[in-house]
């Protein structure tokens, strides 16, 4: 009903819909400059944000551009574990048996990031996502993991994602001595005014929707309720093509924005 009533030739604002890699906000360019250098330097990278704002997609972006013979990629979506568990994830990422002591399995894992790095010149690079859930004992640990050398070589990166309250947490006292070690520090914008409109823009003409779809007053009552967090705009963005059609309607006003913002809104 969608794409035929808008004549487009997909729903754009969909999470499967194609081409969306050809647009770059301006927290992509930011955060992918800064892991580039993460990996250059290695050491340990924060990048935290509001709900949405599109740090793992730029993550995931980054890591997927990384060559393979160059680098050891582990993804660690799962942050609310134990130490323990913590440690079996990176080890299994890394091809090791994990073992039974902690001791033994901080050891093999130290020891193999060592080796890929001197022996095979391969990085080894941890993203750990909703770093926000992350507890003390396993941030205490953390810092003493990526200790060569006694603390005077890097062979890994570490890059934590999360909420805002991450950066809090880290800032505590507590946490000053793992604070201290962070290289690269980015905190996701959103999109601005202008870069809603123009992703918008991008979205609309990438399924080869005509101009002028959502009026100008739509663009700024749905910058009201999104406050520019990428997939709140993908999300009221959808639903507005969607009752748009059931209402038969030739461009989404501000009317249709409020509709959709009710229907996807919990309170």
């Amino acid at each position: 009903m969608v794409t035929t009533h808008w004549e487009i030739r997909f729903n754009p604002f969909t999470k499967s819909a194609p081409g969306k890699d050809s647009f770059e906000s301006e927290d992509f360019k930011q955060a992918s400059a800064r892991l580039k250098r993460l990996c250059e330097i290695k050491g340990i990278g924060l990048f935290t944000g509001k709900p949405g704002s599109g740090k793992t997609y730029t993550i995931k972006k980054f890591a997927d551009s990384l060559n393979p013979s160059l680098y050891k990629i582990l993804y660690l979506p799962l942050s609310t574990v134990t130490v323990m568990e913590f440690f079996r994830s990176i080890a299994l990422g890394l091809g090791i048996e994990p073992s039974y002591k902690k001791i033994d399995l901080f050891n093999t894992i130290q020891e193999r990031v060592l080796s890929l790095s001197k022996d095979k010149r391969v990085t080894t690079v941890v993203i750990c996502d909703e770093g926000q859930y992350l507890n003390t004992k396993i941030l205490n640990d953390i810092k003493i993991l990526l200790n060569f050398n006694m603390d005077t070589e890097n062979h890994a990166v570490l890059a934590l994602a999360g909420q805002s309250t991450l950066a809090g947490t880290l800032s505590m006292r507590n946490h000053e001595a793992l604070a201290q070690r962070i290289v690269m520090n980015y905190a996701f914008n959103g999109f601005s005014k202008n870069e809603m409109a123009a992703y918008i823009a991008s979205r609309l003409k990438a399924c080869g929707a005509h101009e002028g779809v959502f009026a100008e007053n739509a663009l700024e009552a749905l910058w009201g309720f999104c406050g520019g967090t990428p997939r709140m705009v993908n999300s009221l963005a959808e639903k507005c093509l969607f009752i748009g059609a059931q209402k038969s309607a030739r461009r989404i006003d501000p009317e249709i924005v409020m509709l959709a913002n009710d229907e996807i809104s919990l309170v």
